[in-house]
């Protein structure tokens, strides 16, 4: 049997946004910026913007090698440091697609604490439910995943080589998941 997958469509990205940006409005929290990874978080932080109207920083992480391999550690590709004095005394919503080992997402946060911001919140659509390999630091205490997931492959559409076939494969594992009993999207 092939390896099981999460497929997720354009639509639904778009759906788990909605509700994450209603989420993050009703808990009080009122970001200045975006600051966006890339570059899973590009479009997720894209589509925030339309219900959450803040100015989109966006910062290159990689954490992985042209083989798909782990590297030892996350390293910057590109940085945001033209506008460290835009984020001093800001509150900042951090995006990236999914929080996997947690590797990156903590990288992130621990550089842009050097930039004393307000606060920090992080947003992202899938967090898996699996051991860390790092946890936040203290400063973080608010964090928005849009849904929970087991360890599992997800293949978002931005990854896809033909949209349609993107398409198709969600609608049969939601229809799949409805037969069996499960629901996983909004």
């Amino acid at each position: 049997m092939a390896e099981e997958k999460l497929y997720v469509s354009y639509n639904t990205v778009h759906k788990l946004i909605k509700k994450l940006a209603a989420r993050i409005l009703g808990s009080g929290f009122d970001p200045d910026v975006i600051v966006a990874i890339g570059s899973g978080g590009f479009i997720p932080a894209r589509i925030l913007k339309t219900f959450i109207n803040r100015p989109i920083y966006a910062v290159g992480i990689s954490y992985y090698g042209i083989d798909h391999k782990h590297r030892e550690h996350p390293t910057k590709i590109q940085w945001i440091d033209e506008v460290q004095e835009q984020l001093k005394g800001k509150k900042v919503l951090l995006i990236d697609e999914v929080d996997d080992t947690r590797a990156t997402l903590a990288y992130c946060v621990g550089e842009l604490l050097s930039y004393q911001p307000e606060e920090i919140a992080v947003l992202i659509l899938h967090n898996k439910l699996k051991q860390k390999d790092v946890e936040f630091p203290p400063e973080i205490k608010r964090y928005y995943p849009a849904m929970e997931v087991e360890d599992i492959w997800i293949k978002y559409p931005w990854d896809a080589d033909d949209i349609d076939e993107q398409e198709r494969l969600e609608k049969e594992m939601l229809e799949r998941m409805r037969k069996e009993g499960k629901e996983l999207f909004i």
